[in-house]
């Protein structure tokens, strides 16, 4: 499905020139955010290998397995009520060990915005200063990013 990602108001005119084009009927759809930046992405990796390291009870993959079940499903739960039914149908009446063997397979935070994965990398953080797990500091132009959209979402809630 095409879509495009409107981030300011020259953007925004583009987009509705665009769709005056279109021949009528059409259905629109929008989603408020942005698919998570691939430094996020990269920070969730590096921080699960960190974690397996200093834990060593697991591989790195198996720790973001983890964290992507008990931080990533609440979340796309409690936002999208197409994960939360799709879900709810094939994952949640699993054992706690399929649950963790099916993150493997299914996606979670690749389907994240930004805010979500704000959440869930705060989480994650939070999680592994109470466990006494040191992890790398977002870079400041990404901590700077990330405190940005906080302030979003509390301005929203």
């Amino acid at each position: 499905m095409p879509h495009r990602i409107i981030e300011n108001a020259e953007q925004l005119d583009a987009f509705a020139t665009l769709l005056g084009g279109l021949k009528l009927p059409v259905t629109v759809e929008w989603v408020l955010g942005r698919d998570r930046t691939k430094e996020q992405n990269r920070l969730q990796f590096l921080w699960a290998r960190e974690a397996a390291e200093q834990r060593g009870d697991r591989t790195p993959e198996e720790q973001r397995n983890e964290w992507k079940l008990r931080f990533g499903v609440p979340i796309m739960r409690e936002d999208s009520p197409e994960f939360r039914d799709t879900y709810d149908r094939l994952i949640k009446p699993l054992s706690y060990e399929e649950k963790i063997e099916a993150m493997e397979l299914i996606s979670v935070t690749s389907l994240m915005k930004v805010r979500q994965m704000v959440r869930y990398l705060d989480a994650i953080e939070r999680e592994c200063a109470e466990e006494g797990v040191k992890l790398t500091a977002p870079d400041p132009d990404m901590a700077a990013y990330h405190a940005r959209y906080r302030t979003i979402e509390r301005k929203a809630a």
